[in-house]
């Protein structure tokens, strides 16, 4: 399998990568790294994650003047894939894609020779990450069980291009937190490909289900609350220490209470509680395993006054006291990874 990014402007890809399309677990995971910058009129930062049949690919890219990017794949191949950038115009040859991209939405498509246009828009930072499986590498990662998703199954024994569902959906609060512990992954050598591997499937549960599911339960709700929707999920990600009270969540984004509860639940699998309260403890484990905050620090940068609160909190969400977890950070990590092999 050969995936080729390139400029249309020049004639050097940016990315360049060529893999066999076998499946073999005992390989290695290897990392590339590409960082370009130009003064403030162009950077790219790209991390990639190579084995046998598995690309993965977190790129950022920003440029003074529009710039539209070619991506090619030569083979089959079932891509997983993150946005979370807006405005970026995409064409692709054989699917029937949505003209622009919209911020924190996934999708999974299956292609046989995939490329793509890309026109990314002037001073504005794109970051997207995908993952790109060789049939034979997916086969393994469902075990061969089409019945999760019989029609998309079906196009991919005939080969024909196809997305899983019409339309790229928000993350949900599931695929945030995994998509964010694949990108933060600092392990070598083969406990890394197990880890990551791991995590790919774990995050290609959490796609299938609200891709599969969600649908059914947000086909109530129009375009104009879903952007709605979208705005509060956002205000109480860029501060969940001091997050509004749902009257003022309400206020601030023009839609009325119940609007606001039951449409966050259908579209983001979650109460915005519930939401909030994730945030916070993800703040915190980030916090104790980079062993930069005491207890009482933690408690005050997650937003609780009452380090009593935080305490419960924490042992409710992970099963552990934040005293013992910041105690046993790589035991502890040690044996979540474990148990996700096992589930």
């Amino acid at each position: 399998m050969k995936i080729k990014a390139t400029l249309l402007t020049s004639e050097t890809p940016i990315i360049k990568i060529q893999i066999g399309d076998n499946y073999y677990p005992k390989s290695i995971l290897k990392e590339e790294n590409i960082n370009i910058q130009n003064g403030n009129s162009e950077k790219i930062i790209s991390r990639h994650l190579i084995t046998e049949g598995l690309v993965l690919l977190d790129t950022q890219m920003y440029y003074s003047t529009p710039r539209t990017v070619m991506f090619e794949i030569d083979e089959e191949s079932v891509v997983m894939n993150f946005i979370y950038s807006s405005n970026v115009e995409t064409h692709i040859d054989q699917l029937e894609s949505e003209k622009y991209s919209k911020k924190n939405t996934h999708n999974i498509f299956y292609t046989n020779n995939f490329k793509g246009f890309f026109t990314i828009p002037a001073l504005t930072n794109i970051n997207y990450m995908s993952i790109i499986l060789s049939k034979e590498f997916y086969y393994n990662i469902i075990n061969e069980d089409w019945q999760l998703h019989e029609k998309f199954s079906k196009k991919i024994l005939n080969k024909q291009s196809t997305y899983l569902t019409s339309k790229y959906l928000p993350f949900t609060p599931a695929i945030q937190w995994v998509t964010s512990e694949i990108k933060n992954c600092s392990r070598e050598g083969l406990l890394k490909r197990i880890y990551i591997e791991s995590k790919i499937k774990e995050l290609l549960i959490h796609q299938i289900e609200a891709l599969t599911l969600k649908p059914l339960q947000t086909e109530n709700i129009n375009q104009e609350e879903y952007g709605k929707l979208l705005v509060a999920k956002e205000i109480l990600e860029n501060d969940y220490r001091n997050t509004p009270t749902l009257p003022e969540l309400s206020r601030l984004i023009s839609l009325n209470e119940f609007k606001l509860k039951k449409g966050f639940k259908a579209c983001f699998g979650t109460t915005v509680k519930s939401y909030i309260i994730k945030l916070r403890m993800e703040h915190a484990k980030e916090l104790f395993q980079s062993k930069t905050a005491t207890v009482s620090e933690a408690a005050y940068k997650c937003g609780y006054k009452d380090v009593s609160h935080f305490s419960a909190a924490f042992k409710s969400y992970y099963g552990f006291s934040p005293q013992k977890f910041k105690i046993n950070t790589d035991s502890i990590q040690f044996w979540l990874i474990g148990f996700s092999l096992l589930w």
